[in-house]
């Protein structure tokens, strides 16, 4: 009973004391409190019955409480804490009891405090095993991700280098044979499949260059003015050959940002918009639906590529930005830019992805699953600072006394193309 008034007698000096020492902040402060207070009413019960199994309970929610930061910092706060609990006690019982109440506490409560200890330490110390074991089993899924995407770049490179050499070699060999007869239309043709097996070649090694310097941090940007609206009307130009053959629709929203003028490299750009949108193309079916629009956002603008097609699952959402990343089995792989479901070295995607993390932007998608049947679709977000001025001030100087001009070229032809309404489709 003596025992008990003692503890009761340093509680609320001993509590404020912990606090004050161990907690910084007041709302942080007030919940510490709050965890004292219980521990030492399961205290006063230990010390009541002996049994240090009233303790456990709470030791058990600290001893897991441990923060991803001290996890990942090999920090052991709660051992630390009671370490220094230890250590006021002692200091406040010597100070508000008498000389032989002190030590008969302190007889009394420091093997309790010691038990509480070992305790800690050791759900601490199963916290951090099973910690490292998740970090790790995440490496490893990681690692295997990583062999399984070289092992599936490797095919498909294989295939993809194959395809058009295959074209270069066949439509030579028939050249030699017709180039006999002089068939001036045949040989012409030839050479037409000729070029189109070397642009391919071409595109592809281009696609390696380009992840090359990504990786290496070596992307230069060429910085002019441009517009968004001018980048997607070229766009809709070059795929509407494409989108005619799929028998699909191509339908451009105007919204407010596309005519201002803004600084940025219009090549790289062009290239990451048309990735997106050949994307959308390949895994939507015929006669399916593109839509491209956007919206002036708080110093950005953000361009949205929409399609009707096959939707892309949740755990692929984040991978197809990786490099080598495919969707689809590899073993089913066929070259096709632009043919449903077409397979490709699963560059695009990290080029665009690159190109506008380059820019101060970011890239993500949005889809509610991957479905061949009910054909769920999937939106690419685009986003891209609103920089209007370049960083070199020659160039600013350079471009400003055409700003005024373009923009009522840009009004102008937006006016002859849409006379009756702000929506255009191809």
């Amino acid at each position: 009973m003596a025992l008990r008034k003692s503890l009761q007698s340093i509680r609320t000096p001993l509590i404020e004391r912990i606090s004050r020492e161990l907690a910084s902040g007041e709302g942080v402060r007030a919940g510490f409190a709050e965890q004292l207070e219980r521990f030492y009413d399961l205290l006063e019960q230990t010390i009541t019955s002996g049994d240090t199994a009233w303790l456990d309970p709470i030791l058990y929610d600290w001893g897991h409480a441990p923060t991803e930061t001290n996890l990942d910092e090999g920090d052991y706060y709660v051992s630390f804490v009671i370490n220094r609990m230890i250590t006021l006690t002692i200091e406040v019982t010597r100070e508000h009891l008498t000389k032989k109440d002190a030590l008969d506490l302190l007889a009394a409560i420091i093997p309790i405090y010691t038990h509480s200890l070992s305790v800690v330490v050791r759900y601490e110390m199963e916290t951090r095993v099973a910690h490292i074991s998740s970090e790790l089993n995440k490496v490893q899924d990681k690692l295997q991700q990583l062999d399984r995407n070289k092992s599936n770049f490797i095919s498909v490179a294989a295939h993809e280098l194959k395809t058009p050499l295959t074209l270069i070699e066949g439509y030579t060999s028939m050249m030699v044979d017709v180039a006999e007869g002089s068939h001036q239309s045949q040989i012409e043709s030839l050479l037409k499949g000729v070029n189109t097996g070397i642009h391919r070649l071409r595109h592809i090694i281009d696609d390696m260059i380009d992840v090359s310097l990504i990786d290496n941090n070596l992307l230069v940007l060429h910085y002019q003015p441009l517009w968004i609206s001018h980048l997607i009307r070229l766009l809709k130009t070059e795929l509407t050959k494409t989108i005619t053959e799929r028998n699909q629709i191509l339908t451009v929203n105007q919204f407010e940002g596309s005519e201002i003028m803004i600084y940025g490299d219009s090549e790289r750009l062009y290239q990451a918009f048309l990735n997106v949108a050949t994307n959308a193309v390949k895994y939507t079916p015929d006669e399916g639906t593109i839509t491209m629009s956007g919206r002036m956002l708080p110093g950005f603008i953000e361009i949205t590529v929409s399609d009707t097609g096959i939707g892309i699952s949740p755990e692929h959402q984040a991978t197809i930005f990786e490099k080598f990343g495919q969707l689809g089995r590899t073993d089913l792989h066929s070259s096709g830019r632009t043919k449903f479901k077409g397979g490709g070295p699963g560059l695009g995607l990290p080029i665009t992805r690159g190109i506008i993390e380059a820019h101060g932007g970011t890239i993500w998608v949005e889809s509610e699953g991957f479905d061949e049947v009910k054909l769920k679709g999937s939106t690419f977000h685009i986003l891209l600072p609103t920089r209007t001025e370049p960083t070199d001030p020659l160039i600013t100087k350079f471009f400003g006394q055409f700003e005024q001009s373009n923009i009522e070229s840009e009004t102008e032809i937006s006016a002859q193309e849409n006379p009756s309404t702000n929506n255009t489709a191809a």
